[in-house]
């Protein structure tokens, strides 16, 4: 990585791009709080590995029913105004956690239905959040812009859990109280942003319309290579279900355990993404890449067998760090290579792959650890990245050898 120092008072200068990545780091920061008050509220509940699974696939679910239609909605009609829309049910459903919390009336499956009500929102919402970068920032100041972003998403996702596991000793309402606030900040910043609007030429809700971004994405191979690397990386390494399991039975912590534990990645991926803010990749992306994801594999497995709190923190830090490369190489792509009219629905088929793996892996995770405990469980998901990885080495030579990111364009993918 180069030495080339980000110009951060030219990029903050952009129009509208201080409340774009501001309104990703407040939506962030209430998922993350959620996750840890619904997590924990669950587990306390059923006390069953299974039980958390299952808020996995309630996330799960939604994200396969709507992502392609979301992603054709994008392309059709105004972002903006969609994920306006999407902050503002969300802020509700919060609001309604909360006073069923404070109530004492909240059940586990009343909260499967809620976090299925988010599932169907981010649906909608990120294709359509996806898009607004690269219409505020030039190419040569997108990597810039993307290492920003992660920055503040990072530390979101650090205060998230942090003050999720805090907040939890006062009740699970205090948790999602701070949720609608924070949602209701993110919507009322999306709508202060002034974006271009291009012109796109409006089509049919047709199969080929609506699935426009699959056939698009097989004919980007080195495209279709970085964001099914991440989908297999994410959903075989994924760890994330079992933290308040490993936080109580396996490394005895309490919810400041877990707290910690789900704060640790964003530690990591905030380090590495302050360093890539100003120096961002140089040469040989696609080797970074790919590099980053067996690191994450090595971390996962390290992790599994961690009973120490302090190196189950590491490895966690280490697991975040090395995706945040993966991400950023992957978001250029998408964003960089994809023409305007497509980016909805192709931002959907990356949500899909990528957001839904998230989901999808807790649940595989989850009853992986009900058949054969949790640090099996783990382990063998990161032995798993590691194959794909040297397995998609050979069949996405392009993703192999791509090189400078700001070299990116619809052209050269």
């Amino acid at each position: 990585m180069p030495d080339n120092p980000a110009n951060s008072s030219s990029l903050l200068r952009q129009p509208g791009l201080v409340a774009a990545i501001g309104a990703r780091a407040l939506s962030a920061f209430a998922g993350q709080v959620q996750a840890v008050a619904v997590g924990w509220q669950v587990y306390a509940l059923t006390h069953s590995a299974a039980a958390l699974g299952f808020v996995g696939l309630a996330q799960f679910l939604p994200m396969v029913a709507f992502i392609f239609p979301a992603g054709h909605v994008a392309d059709q009609h105004n972002r903006q105004r969609i994920v306006m829309a999407c902050q503002t049910i969300e802020l509700l459903a919060a609001a309604f956690m909360a006073y069923a919390s404070f109530t004492h009336q909240l059940t586990a499956s009343m909260i499967y239905g809620l976090v299925a009500l988010f599932g169907t929102c981010k649906a909608f919402e990120m294709p359509a959040q996806q898009t607004f970068l690269p219409s505020l920032v030039t190419p040569a100041l997108f990597p810039r812009a993307t290492a920003l972003s992660s920055s503040l998403f990072q530390v979101a996702s650090i205060a998230g859990p942090s003050l999720g596991g805090l907040l939890y000793g006062l009740g699970a309402g205090v948790c999602y109280s701070l949720c609608a606030l924070s949602f209701a900040i993110a919507a009322l910043a999306t709508g202060s942003m002034v974006l271009t609007k291009p012109t796109r030429p409006r089509q049919r809700a047709t199969l080929a319309a609506v699935f426009g971004g699959i056939a698009f994405l097989r004919r980007k191979p080195t495209m279709l290579g970085a964001i099914s690397l991440d989908l297999f990386a994410v959903l075989l390494g994924g760890a994330t279900a079992m933290l308040p399991i490993f936080a109580t039975d396996i490394l005895h912590a309490g919810p400041w355990g877990l707290g910690l534990l789900r704060a640790a990645p964003a530690i990591g991926a905030l380090l590495v993404a302050a360093v890539l803010a100003r120096h961002p990749l140089g040469r040989h992306a696609g080797q970074w890449m790919f590099a980053s994801v067996a690191i994450f594999g090595i971390a996962t497995i390290l992790f599994g067998f961690s009973h120490s709190i302090a190196v189950s923190v590491l490895m966690l830090a280490i697991l975040g760090g090395a995706d945040v490369i993966s991400v950023m190489v992957r978001g250029a792509l998408v964003q960089l290579g994809t023409p305007d009219e497509m980016r909805g629905r192709v931002s959907a088929v990356n949500m899909l792959f990528i957001g839904s793996s998230n989901q999808l892996g807790e649940f595989e995770s989850g009853m992986l650890a009900a058949v054969m405990g949790p640090v099996p469980a783990v382990v063998l998901g990161g032995i798993g990245t590691l194959v794909v990885t040297g397995v998609w080495m050979g069949l996405f030579p392009g993703l192999r050898k791509l090189d400078r990111l700001e070299d990116i364009t619809t052209e050269t993918i």
